[in-house]
């Protein structure tokens, strides 16, 4: 199997191996750790603490744009629009706007996000599970570092 490696829109590097068939077989994989890397900057989005709870909650449910601030405590009007809209344009949320006097936009969750919801509730329930020692540790480190100021 020989390999090249060129560049493909969206990809710094991309490996590209003769299948044997004419055809060729694509690497997507970048390097996660460069700061241009596709692969970093999808993950720095649904990494991101509001996009995993908006994703959490329109995996349950459709919900409005009012109906999402109210239930995602702390989040600006101005951080939910402009998580939403990320998460829109990354193809994981859909946004239907009904011509209704005033219009009414519902959020849902889009199949490609559907996809991603099984490693968001994964790490809820790791948080939800391990809180009490992450806050342990936290507690230590704390004692640590005020006994070493003293």
């Amino acid at each position: 199997m020989q390999e090249r490696t060129d560049t493909i829109p969206g990809h710094l590097a991309v490996t590209l191996a003769s299948r044997g068939d004419g055809r060729r077989a694509h690497d997507r994989r970048g390097n996660a750790y460069a700061a241009e890397c596709p692969t970093r900057q999808l993950l720095d989005r649904i990494a991101d603490k509001w996009s995993v709870l908006i994703l959490l909650l329109l995996g349950e449910e459709d919900l409005r744009f009012s109906e999402l601030k109210r239930r995602i405590g702390g989040i600006s009007q101005k951080m939910l629009a402009q998580t939403l809209r990320a998460l829109e344009r990354d193809g994981l949320v859909l946004r239907a706007v009904e011509p209704t006097v005033p219009v009414t936009v519902t959020y849902s969750i889009a199949p490609l996000g559907r996809g991603l919801m099984a490693a968001c509730r994964s790490m809820l329930e790791w948080a939800e599970t391990c809180m009490v020692e992450v806050a342990a540790a936290q507690r230590a480190y704390d004692l640590r570092r005020e006994t070493a100021e003293s």
